[in-house]
Order: C-alpha cells, then sequence, then structure tokens
C-alpha cells in the first residue's frame, strides 16, 4: 500500500473511541509538559488513558504517582502499565495489589522491554513471570480487572513467524485479557492481515490499532528499525527535507495520521489508541479532523449559537 485511501463522513466522530497513553515525568520540566497535556486532551474524552511503567520497574513511584493525580485531580479513568521484567513474582503481585488499593481497575500487562534495551536478548527473572500471558493470569488472581495487552501487526521481533505470534496474544485472552493494543504501524494492509490471523485464531477481543503520531520522523524511523515497525517509502517521502521545518513537519504528521485512522474507520474500526509522547497538539489536531470535538469547544459553540 502506498497511501491511505479515504473518505470523510460528517458522522464519524460519533462512532469513533480513543485513549491515550501518557509515561511518567522525569523532571519538573517534563511534569508540567505532561499536566498541560493531560489537560488539553481530558475535554476529549477518552474512554481511558495509560501511563507507561519501566523495565524492572524502573519507574514504578514516578508511575504511581502519576496514576494517583489522575485519579484525583481529573475526570479521566486511568490504565496502569505493568511488566515483569526483571522482578520476581511477589513483587510484581505486590504492585498489582498496591495499585489496585488506590483505585486501579484497568491495567496494561506488557512482559516488557529487556532492562538493556529494544533488541537484546530478554531474560526471564529466575523467580519472575515469564511472559505477558503468565502476568494477566497473576492479575486476574488478585481482582477482576480490565486488562489490556500488546499485539503486534508486524509480529514481535522475537517471534520466529507470526504462528507463535498469535499463540502468545491467544494465551493472554485464554488467561483474561480484555483487549489488545498494537504496536504503532504505517501500513493498515499489515494491521488489517494481523486482525483476520487473530480471527481465524478464535481471538475475537477488540484489537485497537495504536497511532503514533510523527513528532520527529528521524527519531521514529530509527526506533521503528529496532523494534521491527516498517517505514513505507510513501512516508519517508512525506517528511523529506523537513528535518529543519517544524512546523510544516506538524502540519505533514498531523495529517498523516489523520489519514491513516480515517482509512481504518473506512475498514471498520471504531477504536484507536494514541501513542502522545506527552505532547497534546498533533493527538488534538487528529482527534479534531477526524470529528472528535473537545466538549467545551462544543458547549461554547452551543451558547453562541
Amino acid at each position: 500500500m502506498n497511501q491511505f485511501r479515504f473518505s470523510r463522513r460528517p458522522d464519524i466522530g460519533d462512532k469513533v473511541r480513543v485513549s491515550f497513553e501518557f509515561f511518567p515525568p522525569k523532571t519538573d520540566e517534563m511534569e508540567a509538559r505532561l499536566w498541560d497535556t493531560v489537560t488539553r486532551l481530558e475535554p476529549l474524552k477518552p474512554k481511558f488513558v495509560s501511563v507507561t511503567y519501566g523495565a524492572g520497574g524502573s519507574t514504578r513511584e514516578r508511575t504511581a504517582r502519576t496514576v494517583k493525580r489522575i485519579l484525583n485531580e481529573t475526570t479521566l479513568t486511568p490504565a496502569a502499565h505493568m511488566t515483569c521484567v526483571d522482578a520476581a513474582r511477589h513483587q510484581v503481585d505486590a504492585v498489582i495489589r498496591e495499585f489496585a488499593d488506590f483505585g486501579v481497575k484497568r491495567f496494561v500487562a506488557l512482559r516488557g522491554d529487556p532492562a538493556a534495551g529494544v533488541g537484546t536478548a530478554y531474560r526471564p527473572h529466575p523467580d519472575g513471570y515469564a511472559n505477558g500471558a503468565e502476568l494477566v493470569g497473576a492479575m486476574k488472581s488478585v481482582g477482576d480487572f480490565d486488562i489490556s495487552v500488546s499485539a503486534y501487526p508486524e509480529k514481535h521481533p522475537e517471534s520466529p513467524d507470526f504462528a507463535t505470534d498469535i499463540d502468545m496474544l491467544k494465551r493472554k485472552v485464554d488467561n483474561g485479557a480484555t483487549r489488545a493494543i498494537t504496536q504503532f504501524f504505517f501500513d493498515n494492509d499489515l494491521y488489517e492481515r494481523y486482525v483476520e490471523r487473530a480471527r481465524r485464531a478464535g481471538i475475537y477481543i477488540p484489537i485497537v490499532p495504536g497511532v503514533l503520531p510523527v513528532h520527529n520522523f528521524t527519531q521514529v524511523a530509527n526506533f521503528s528499525a529496532r523494534c521491527g515497525a516498517l517505514v513505507p517509502a510513501w512516508l519517508a517521502e512525506r517528511f523529506e527535507g523537513l528535518e529543519n521545518d517544524p512546523q510544516t513537519h506538524a502540519l505533514v504528521a498531523s495529517a498523516v495520521a489523520a489519514e491513516q485512522v480515517l482509512d481504518l474507520v473506512e475498514r471498520g474500526v471504531g477504536d484507536f489508541h494514541f501513542y502522545t509522547m506527552n505532547r497534546a497538539d498533533l493527538v488534538f489536531a487528529v482527534c479534531h479532523m477526524i470529528g472528535i470535538r473537545s466538549h467545551e469547544a462544543e458547549a461554547a459553540g452551543s451558547a453562541a449559537a
């Protein structure tokens, strides 16, 4: 596929549901930017917002603090990420209960990337959960949580083939996963074929496409290469020559992401998960272009009328 295909329908915003991913801030400056982003996106009424959790619990306290603040200071529903990298089972179980005790009812259960980084060998903790399927089972033993898991339209880089990859997703579902959220992708045909594979394997939970607005094409291309995500030639051409033109880059990025979402809507998709990178502008612009309006803006428009 060399470009997206779509037609704009006036009722599209009523049929699309979104969720957003944030990561816990490391500095005061990053924290201020995160909460500016949360404030900007909150009026869009996402289904939930997720907060990432570093390998081996490296951001545990910051994740917990961010989730608590979302619970206490916003109308948003948070989903806490959990991983099982470099942690024993009793440690993971304690964190699950900790989040549950202060009101978390949604989780995103991930095996997690190796502590040494994407592309390095993964070695389970000798006393830990070996993979995401086992982690889902552990969560379900603690409470009846809403649990999202990962899915890979281009298969996980460590999976030898799609059959192995789909089998792992099936194990997650059998252990209680509520939905799958995909790694970002730029070729919608790959997503569609992946969903078809999953359905043939008897997997019927929602498989929500993960959408990554391209804030920096060079960085996204480099990360995509490490995690096995295809960057189509047509996408590279869209951003060619814009390395030192951030304003045009942002305009192109919002248009590309909106085109991708609208094309997926035409294919019957209704739920989307945006990887925000703690930045609101591109996500807000895309939501606006696909018909999701700020409830505050709608109220102001009705008053003016």
